[in-house]
């Protein structure tokens, strides 16, 4: 953590005990030797795995290595006063049925929706009396083809035309969602029961293929061809294009010309708040609050959560099922199944005794893709950023842009590719791609009056820099120093308002939060590690060669989206933690099943 500004204190704050703490009835002390079912780790997937599962009468516990609970879905105080949403920092994907199911608003979650959604400034000449153009898109229709309109009539024409193309998209994807997928294995030697139930779960899959129709091959596409190609069909005007074409590399070591980008921007394009399509919110309190609103639905059910409980191995009996884990300092807990919301690399390379994994498994857990160009950056400040683009109003109080994701560098899909090529280098990008956001816009409880809390999540940053080079600080401050010179361009005066700041780059992710080479899916979302192939090929139902031993996390079907997610319906180009839940209820499911057949 870096610290700038005027020298505010750096040490991190705990924030006030929340619900699920206080509604637990002291099952947070009071660990008892045996349980139905283990959660390892309290991410947002682990704790609705545990909240579903205690919901079905199965007695679960849930162990956290770290002081907090939430994974990337957390808040911390990082600078006194002020509360960041420290990694995920944005609501959108989290699956309609957790939301009703776990009685979430009950729980205290509290929602802040946005709109509009998206701004994209330009860094050109302007004057008083007219400043530098910007692209600024939300849920109007007519002024979302106003604003396209600056830079092409003929976009502005096209564009609801492409919104209708991927809402089609979405509603063919979206059921894949909530189950597990195709299991080939039971199809191909499993008991009548197993094919049948199999076959079960071809249903979604027809019914996509029914709903695309003959613009099938159209959508293909969009799954396999580079997204600058998509959007080139498409578009005309590079600001345009280059905003939507962020959906498709975000959080990814991917450029706009890559094949296949294009299928990182179909998981960005669905989701829905509070029965809203497409809405996207700030979560009241930071991410931490959601997170704590799906502990309190379980803990009020009669789950038990435990932080600064480190699982250091996944117990094994001699018959090769699961009886348990061992916490850190030898404690045994015993346990019918355990659901790991850790990464497959973790759960199966750390965790799980390699004897009993076949070693085809392990090799190919191993050589799983996890690289990561992201490094976010956590800012306070005195004051909202005054973007040339759209000058802030006298009192300087949030206008519509500001509750935004704003996007920097982002003009010209050229702009993208150039700060990949950097990093492919080894070379942290000259000028990354920037998203900012800035929460307290919607919700001032994050800050003191007049002061604001700013996400920023930039890319591209190598794992390892060239020459094998590590991050230090004063390489995170270097980088740093250069993402706010970039913002310095758009809005003159940032780098005067900064307080403190916090830098996470790819090993932080890695180091703090337990994503596998700092990627914030727990493994490329590349179409040779999805659905099918998710983790690996024939362990995409949950489950994994130890009997009783499941993934709950993001490295499972359909990974998630804690960092990043759009949505279908204006806009297309939002980013920034979707948080969908849907791998950890999905586990659930399949686990409760099993649970009854032993």
């Amino acid at each position: 953590m870096a610290a700038s500004g005027r020298g505010l204190s750096r040490a991190l704050h705990s924030t006030p005990c929340p619900a699920w703490k206080r509604v637990q009835s002291g099952a947070n002390g009071c660990l008892k030797p045996e349980y139905d079912a283990v959660v390892i780790g309290a991410g947002h997937n682990g704790l609705v795995a545990a909240a579903y599962l205690q919901r079905l009468g199965v007695n679960t516990a849930v162990f956290e290595r770290r002081h907090v609970i939430g994974g990337a879905a957390v808040t911390e105080e990082i600078i006194p006063g002020f509360k960041f949403s420290r990694a995920s920092y944005l609501l959108s994907l989290l699956r309609p049925q957790i939301y009703t199911d776990l009685e979430l608003k009950k729980h205290g979650l509290k929602l802040h929706l946005r709109n509009p959604y998206s701004f994209t400034p330009m860094l050109e000449e302007g004057t008083l009396s007219k400043p530098p153009r910007s692209l600024l898109l939300g849920t109007d229709v007519a002024e979302n083809q106003k604003q396209i309109s600056q830079f092409s009539r003929k976009d502005a024409q096209a564009f609801p035309r492409y919104e209708e193309f991927m809402k089609r998209l979405v509603l063919a994807i979206d059921p894949l969602l909530d189950a597990a997928p195709v299991d080939i294995a039971a199809l191909q030697h499993g008991s009548l029961l197993q094919r049948l139930r199999a076959l079960s779960t071809l249903r979604p899959l027809l019914k996509a293929g029914r709903t695309l129709g003959a613009q099938l091959p159209q959508y293909y596409e969009v799954l396999t061809a580079p997204i600058s190609k998509v959007l080139d069909q498409w578009f005309e005007s590079e600001p345009l294009k280059a905003t939507l074409a962020t959906d498709a590399v975000i959080g990814a070591m991917t450029s706009p010309h890559t094949p296949g980008s294009g299928y990182v921007l179909l998981h960005h394009v669905m989701g829905s708040l509070e029965g809203m399509q497409g809405a996207w919110s700030y979560v009241q309190g930071g991410m931490g609050a959601l997170s704590d609103a799906i502990a309190s639905s379980a803990t009020a059910h009669g789950a038990s959560i435990f932080t600064e409980k480190t699982v250091a191995k996944v117990q094994v009996n001699s018959e090769g099922r699961v009886q348990g884990v061992v916490l850190q300092g030898g404690e045994e807990v015993r346990s019918r199944v355990v659901l790991s919301c850790a990464s497959p690399q973790v759960t199966f390379l750390e965790l799980t005794p390699q004897e009993w994994l076949p070693g085809a498994f392990v090799k190919r857990i191993s050589q799983l893709d996890t690289q990561s160009p992201v490094t976010k950056i956590n800012v306070a400040v005195d004051r909202l950023p005054n973007f040339q683009a759209a000058p802030n109003a006298p009192g300087d109080q949030p206008q519509a842009h500001h509750q935004c994701s704003i996007h920097l560098n982002c003009e010209d899909t050229l702009l993208l590719h150039q700060a990949f090529e950097d990093a492919k280098g080894g070379l942290p990008s000259q000028r990354p791609m920037i998203e900012l956001c800035i929460p307290s816009s919607l919700d001032p409880t994050l800050a003191p009056t007049g002061c604001h809390v700013v996400s920023l999540f930039t890319q591209y940053t190598p794992y390892t820099l060239a020459g094998g080079k590590v991050w230090d600080e004063q390489k995170k401050n270097t980088y740093a120093d250069k993402v706010f010179d970039c913002i310095e361009a758009y809005a003159p005066g940032f780098k005067r308002s900064v307080l403190g700041r916090d830098i996470l780059t790819p090993q932080d992710l890695e180091r703090i939060f337990g994503l596998p080479g700092g990627n914030i899916f727990h493994g490329a979302m590349s179409l040779d590690q999805l659905y099918f192939a998710r983790p690996v090929p024939q362990h995409s139902d949950y489950r994994c060669p130890v009997q009783g031993l499941y993934l709950c996390g993001s490295g499972a079907h359909p990974g998630d989206f804690t960092v990043v997610v759009i949505s279908w319906r204006r806009p297309l180009w939002q980013v920034g933690g979707g948080v969908m839940g849907a791998a950890g209820r999905n586990a659930a499911h399949i686990v409760f099943r099993d649970l009854k057949n032993m």
